[in-house]
C-alpha cells in the first residue's frame, strides 16, 4: 500500500549546502560528460526523501553508474518524474516561484538548447530573488537572476510516497466481536 510522507526540504538543503562544491563519493560524477547538474539534483531529493522508484524506464533511482533510471540525470527526464509520479518516491509539481520552497527544482531553458541546467533552490536574498546550489558549474548561495536563459520552472516537491506493506484489517473481526488483531 503507498503512503505519504513529508518531503524533508531543510535535508535536501543542507545535503546541497554539503556537496555544491565537492563531490559525494557515492556517485559518479557527470561534469564534462553532459554535466552533473541534475544527478546533484536528484541526491539532494534523495536527502530529502530517502524513498527511490525502482520502476524500470519511468522511475527515478541511482545504483550504480550503469544501473540508474534517465530521471536521475536527465533534465527532462526529472521534470517528467517529478510531475507525473503515482508511484513511490518524491512527488511534486509546477509551481510560480511565489510558491516554491527551498529544496524545490528549478530548471532553466535556453531557445537553441531546450531545458538544460537543473539547480536546487535553498534560500532566497532580501529581495526575494532566489538563491541556488548547482554543480557542473558548482554554485552555491549563487543568485538565480545572475544566470542567462529564456525560461524558467519551478517544481515544488509536494511529498514522498513509499510503499508499507499491507497490515491486513481488523474491522470485521472487531465489528463481529472475534478478535482484536495486532498490526505488529
Amino acid at each position: 500500500m503507498l503512503v505519504t510522507k513529508t518531503y524533508l526540504r531543510e535535508r535536501a538543503v543542507t545535503y546541497a549546502r554539503k556537496w555544491a562544491l565537492s563531490r559525494n563519493p557515492l556517485f559518479v560524477d557527470y561534469t564534462g560528460r553532459g554535466g552533473n547538474c541534475t544527478n546533484f539534483v536528484s541526491q539532494c531529493i534523495y536527502a530529502g526523501s530517502c524513498t527511490m522508484n525502482y520502476t524500470p524506464v519511468y522511475g527515478w533511482y541511482y545504483l550504480t553508474e550503469a544501473n540508474r533510471s534517465a530521471s536521475w540525470t536527465g533534465v527532462e527526464f526529472l521534470y517528467n518524474f517529478l510531475t507525473t509520479n503515482m508511484g513511490p518516491g518524491p512527488f511534486g509539481r509546477e509551481v510560480p516561484l511565489e510558491e516554491a520552497q527551498p529544496g524545490d527544482v528549478i530548471q532553466l531553458y535556453r531557445e537553441d538548447e531546450g531545458w538544460y541546467h537543473s539547480l536546487l533552490l535553498i534560500g532566497f536574498d532580501e529581495d526575494g530573488g532566489a538563491l541556488v546550489a548547482a554543480q557542473s558549474n558548482d554554485a552555491l548561495d549563487r543568485p538565480l537572476s545572475s544566470y542567462t536563459y529564456d525560461q524558467d520552472r519551478f517544481i515544488h516537491i509536494a511529498g514522498v510516497r513509499l510503499t508499507v506493506p499491507d497490515i491486513g484489517d481488523c474491522y470485521e473481526s472487531l465489528l463481529d466481536g472475534v478478535a482484536i488483531i495486532p498490526n505488529d
